[in-house]
This record gives structure tokens, sequence and C-alpha cells, in this order.
């Protein structure tokens, strides 16, 4: 069976781009164009993953369908897909598990999911075990998602450093 998947995301280009991609990767993806519609889908069907733009009719879009989410009986992993990057502790606040940042290469974007994926499932497993175990469980889950959050970071800057445009100068000054 294939996971499914719902993409919520007010630019049309970017989410069938993201649809075409995990299709082809094998996910089973909804869409939607704005919040409501899709608390609305998280409402009348299950999805393993919820991934949402945080910045669509407002700003606070994306907080109301990760929220939606959260609330979801059946507890699906949720990922912010996002062009303005925010620090760790302001997506965990949020509600979502992850952050992805856009633009972002197709490879990395499928590595990441599956890593969300594998985190989750591994997570609703430990959920009845005690909770010394389940704290033994968590520890490297977060220590995995800090150094994925670091990859993104330096492969994905969200603007050009000091250093960077020096580089981007000595490359033309050869030229």
């Amino acid at each position: 069976m294939k996971r499914r998947i719902l993409l919520v995301d007010d630019e049309v280009a970017v989410l069938l781009t993201l649809k075409a991609v995990l299709e082809i990767s094998g996910f089973d993806v909804d869409t939607a164009t704005s919040a409501r519609e899709g608390k609305s889908r998280i409402k009348h069907r299950e999805y393993e993953m919820v991934i949402t733009d945080m910045r669509m009719e407002d700003e606070h879009a994306g907080k109301e369908v990760i929220a939606a989410a959260k609330e979801a009986p059946y507890a699906p992993a949720i990922a912010l897909l996002t062009a303005f990057p925010v620090d760790d502790e302001a997506f965990n606040a949020m509600g979502a598990d992850k952050m992805l940042v856009k633009p972002m290469h197709t490879r990395i974007l499928l590595q990441q999911l599956e890593s969300l994926f594998a985190r989750h499932t591994a997570g609703r497993t430990t959920a009845s075990k005690p909770a010394k175990k389940l704290a033994r469980v968590k520890r490297p889950a977060k220590s995995a998602a800090k150094k994925s959050a670091a990859v993104v970071r330096k492969t994905i800057p969200a603007k050009k450093t000091a250093p960077a445009k020096k580089a981007v100068a000595k490359k033309a000054a050869k030229k």
C-alpha cells in the first residue's frame, strides 16, 4: 500500500512539481491550495504525512494546518515547507516534526521525508512502551533531526553570506 501524503501550498507550480516528484517516488499524494482546504482534507481522509507551506492566505495559515494535523486522531507526521526558514525551536513550537526549506534538491527532499517517516513510525511503536525506554529511543531521533537540519542549512543557505559573496567575486575576477 502506498503511503498517503497531503501537500498544502498556495503556489500551484510548487504544489504540482512536488506532487509529481512524490508520486514518481511511490507516494499517494493529495493536494490543497489553501489552509481551509487542507484542514478539510485532514478531517475527511487519513494521511501518514502532512506537508504544509507556512505562508499562504496569511502568515499564520501553515500554523492552522499544523494544528489541524496535530488534532487528527490518526496522528500524521508533519513537515513545514517554507522559503523563510525559522529556528528549530520555532517550528517545533508550531507542532511540526520537520522543516523543509524551499528550494530543495529532489534527492535531499526524499531522504528527509523517508527519515521523518522512519522516526514517526518508531515514535508510534514506542508510545506503548514504558517511559524509560521511550526516553532512550527519542534522544537519537532528536540528534538525527538536528544533524539533518544542519545539513539543510549548509546545503541550502537562506541568504548569501559575506564569505560566499567574496568567493563569487574571486571567481568573477579570475575570468
